[in-house]
């Protein structure tokens, strides 16, 4: 497990990087995305909608609401990201398939 420092950091860079492709990608999708105190919102007009991209410190994880679930991801060294251990699809992987599907229109996070 990362100690706290080490987890705080790769969190941060690795919700800075989805972020700044979120709002590229809002540019030409029909969705906002903002970052505020280490909490990552997307919000959707049409259907109305919001994901919520959140650090757990205490159990050193990523989780992510979105479509009225929940999904918990650990770093994993291997592949220098947060990845959801049941489909092994990293943070970008995982919030670009579901804009994707609240949106019913490929949106590429890359």
């Amino acid at each position: 497990m990362l100690d706290e420092q080490d987890f705080r950091l790769k969190c941060e860079d690795a919700m800075t990087t989805l972020f700044k492709a979120l709002a590229t990608a809002s540019d030409e999708h029909d969705f906002e995305a903002d970052f505020n105190n280490g909490t990552l919102t997307i919000e959707f007009d049409e259907p109305r909608a919001k994901f919520v991209v959140s650090p757990q410190t205490p159990v050193r994880q990523v989780w992510v609401s979105a479509h009225s679930r929940s999904f918990k991801l650990d770093w994993v060294d291997a592949r220098n990201a947060f990845v959801l251990a049941d489909s092994g699809q990293s943070l970008a992987e995982l919030i670009a398939a579901h804009v994707s599907e609240h949106l019913g229109e490929t949106v590429s996070l890359s």
